[in-house]
Formats: C-alpha cells, structure tokens, sequence
C-alpha cells in the first residue's frame, strides 16, 4: 500500500514553515544587469550562443513595460530581486550525499518515499540549481533523457539548441519570459524517444527557499512520435514579509501521434507573485492533457497554453485555482487551433474565500484554415463569501465558419441549504463545507493519480480550516 502522507505532494505542507538554515555557496545582489546574466552563464559554462540568447532578451527586457492588465503588479519591484543563489550543493544521484540541512527538507516533503513507490524519476531543485537528479534504470536503457536543464545544455546541445526558447516560446514572447530568458537557471530536460511509453510518472519538485529570491526554472520535455510521458511537477516556498517571485519557463513539443500529460501543483507562500508561462506544440494526432492547481502566492498570472499545428491534434486543460484572503489568482487556458480537424476541451474551476479575488482569463483562437475545429470552454466559480469576486474574461476569435464552439460560464454561492442538510446529518458546518467542496473539485481530483489527489483534497482543506 502507498503512504499517501509522506508522498511528494506533502512538500506542499510545509509551505508556511520558516526557511531551512541551509547556507547557500553564493548570493548575488539583488537586482538585474548584464553583470549577472554573464555571472549566471559562466557558471554553468554555457556554450555562447546561449550567452547570446540571454543578452538579447535582458535588452527585450529593459525596453518593454509592465503589462497593464491583469492583477496589480504596482508593487513589484524586480530590483529587489535576488536572481541567482547556488545552494551550495553540487547534483548527485545518491540522496544520502545531499547536504544534511538541505536533504532535511526534502525528506520531510517526500522526495525519496515518491521516488521509491510510484515515480519513474524525479529531480529537486533548491532555489537556483538542482541537487538531485535520478532516473530508473530501464528507462536509461530505452533512451529517455531526463536531465537537469543545465546539464542538458552541455550534454546534447543540438538538441537543446534546436527547440529552447525558439518556435514554442520565443524570448520576446513577454515582458517575464525576456527577464526568465535572461536569467533562467536549473529545471527539467526530458526527451521520449519514438514509440517509447513511460509507464510511470516523471517528476521535478522546486524549492525557492531564499528571502526575496526569485526562481526561474527552465522546462523543456519533447515526446517523439507515438510516445507516452506523464510528467509532474510540484513548487513550494516559506512565508517571509518581503516579496519573491517566480517566473518559470515550461515549453513541451509533441511530436507526431505522441500523447503528454502535464500535472502541477503550485503551493508558493502569499508572499509570491507567480508569473509562469507554460505552452505545447502539438503535432498531427498527438495529444496534451494540462492539469493545474494553483493554492497559493500572493499574485498569479498562469494560462497554459497549447498551439494544435498538426490535423487531428488534440488538447484538454483541467484546472482548479483557490484564492484565499489577499490573493489575486489570475488563471487560465489558451488553445490556437492552427489546423483541420483538431479539437480542445478546457475545464477551469475556481474557489473564493475571505475576499480573495479569482479570474478566469482564456483564449480560442482558430485560423482560416482549422475548419472542422471542436472546442468547448466551461468555466465555474464557487464563492464562499459575501467579499470574494470572481471574474471571466473568454476570449475568442473564430476565422472559419466550419467549427463547433461552445462556453459557458458559472459563479455559484455556497448552497446554505446543502450546509444545513449536511449539519442535520452530524457535520460540523467545517466539514460540510469541505465536502461540498471536494464534489466541486472532483472533476480535476479525478484527473490526478491516487496519491497526488489525496493531497491536492488536503491542501484544499488546509484552507478552508476555520471557515
């Protein structure tokens, strides 16, 4: 039987602990020029066209604004931000060789337990590097690549040359992918060779332990023709006063007839803005899931998006954003459909409570020539209070009239009269609550493995405690 209490997911437990005593090897000051973007590439001993890419989008960067839209990033201040810290941990594949202070937390979130019971690899990033890195043996066998993304840079760089940052993402994408760009450090590298299906999960869990720090991981994961990967990825990071931020980077290429499934959980602490930018090319007959759920940081700005270039690809995104008080969760899907036949389904749940707000912001988009696209959009809110908001902002642009295209949209209070019902049957109003709510998340829960969604239904308990 798996312990489900000392599963991965159980790093997102110790989100409001205090920082671990680990002392990082270096800390850059904080703040961004080209000093540290040269600083952060010669430590890796990245090739020079990579320096390259990294200069040219510090430059996108200085010159573009803020976006205007969205939630309140007014008090953001990227110069105090700390954007490179070495933990001082170089990577092994022996846990029992991590540093002690840094493998402390680690053990208590699960990592090894994870590993042992239900996972086919896993990497662990702490702040700005990976420090353990390990893969199962067969999978090596049948070529799948699973890699620190600075290794990756060194140990296959046409491969990586080919596909960062250049079709799926562009460094010009946006004003936080030109600062992630700059200064992307660590991450996941996958490669699936064709045909090959991975039975089991891969996993990365990121830890942004630093006060002020920022966290800029790189994913990037290509599934060859007709293969099969699930891949997860957890984040968590203490509670300190001052704010940090993290603006990852996830590009997936699937190539023809592969499928891929993407599973986040994002748990940062309410001192976090998290701007991550997330998007899949999808091939002909292939296929992307994205399941979601973001529970914390103070600001989110997350719309995983997925680009169908292939006829007859196929995209689904499941997603459940809790907004608690003093947070501001802006979430959401996009699908490009840019080819005949294709379809993509988009499911987002929301939750409010103590007068967090919640947005669902969502694109369609398909071109003159998708015709026969299907695409259906449902969208639900459920607010728990009187001062919680939810807010839609659908989007959709159709060139092409041989389409079937659905929305709908709906924001729901709490049904006093299911509390009342469920009371009378010897419920604590807390934990009638909490059942109304696990029925309302079922369908994301459902999508999630075993042991990930009896600990997705934990953290949604854990904030709605005291309701």
């Amino acid at each position: 039987m798996i312990d489900t209490q000392n599963i991965t997911m159980t790093m997102n437990r110790s989100l409001y602990d205090d920082a671990d005593e680990h002392q990082a090897k270096f800390t850059a000051e904080p703040g961004i020029n080209e000093e540290i973007v040269q600083l952060i590439s010669k430590s890796k001993k990245e090739p020079a066209w990579m320096l390259a890419k990294r200069l040219k989008a510090l430059q996108y960067f200085k010159d573009t604004p803020l976006p205007n839209w969205g939630p309140d990033l007014s008090q953001l201040d990227l110069n105090a931000i700390v954007y490179f810290i070495d933990p001082n941990s170089p990577e092994t594949d022996n846990w029992d060789k991590v540093p002690a202070e840094i493998k402390k937390t680690f053990d208590r979130l699960g990592i090894p337990e994870a590993e042992k019971k239900v996972l086919a690899g896993v990497g662990a990033q702490y702040d700005s590097n990976i420090i353990y890195h390990n893969l199962d043996k067969m999978l090596k066998e049948k070529g799948v690549i699973f890699e620190n993304m600075d290794v990756a840079v060194q140990k296959y760089p046409e491969l990586v040359q080919k596909y960062f940052m250049t079709s799926c993402i562009p460094i010009n994408d946006h004003k936080f992918i030109m600062l992630h760009a700059a200064v992307w450090s660590g991450g996941t590298f996958i490669y699936v060779p064709k045909g090959v299906k991975v039975e089991l999960p891969l996993q990365a869990y990121f830890r942004m332990n630093a006060q002020r720090g920022g966290q800029f991981e790189h994913t990037l994961i290509i599934v060859d023709e007709g293969a099969e990967l699930h891949y997860i990825e957890g984040c968590s990071s203490p509670k300190y006063s001052q704010s940090s931020l993290h603006a990852g980077c996830v590009e997936l290429h699937i190539l023809p007839g592969a499928k891929m499934r993407y599973s986040s959980i994002e748990n940062w602490s309410k001192n976090v803005y998290n701007l991550n930018t997330k998007r899949a090319i999808v091939h002909k007959k292939a296929a992307v899931e994205w399941i979601n759920g973001n529970m914390g940081s103070s600001k989110t700005m997350l719309y995983p998006c997925s680009v169908l270039i292939g006829e007859g690809a196929r995209s689904e995104s499941l997603g459940i954003a809790f907004a608690g008080p003093g947070q501001d969760q802006d979430t959401g899907s996009k699908v490009i459909h840019a080819a005949p036949n294709t379809s993509s389904i988009i499911r987002a749940k929301s939750i409010s409570r103590g007068g967090g707000i919640s947005t669902y912001r969502g694109m369609v988009r398909v071109t003159s020539n998708a015709i026969n696209t299907k695409s259906n959009v449902q969208c639900d809110a459920l607010l728990l209070d009187n001062q919680s908001v939810s807010k839609t902002y659908p989007h959709m642009k159709i060139d092409t009239q041989k389409v079937s295209i659905g929305h709908e949209a709906t924001v729901c209070k709490i049904n006093e009269e299911q509390i009342f019902y469920l009371m009378s049957r010897g419920l604590s109003e807390e934990q009638a609550t909490q059942m109304i709510i696990s029925g309302f998340i079922e369908p994301i829960v459902k999508a999630l493995p075993l042991e990930y969604a009896v600990e997705l239904n934990k953290l949604i308990e854990m904030e709605v405690e005291g309701f």
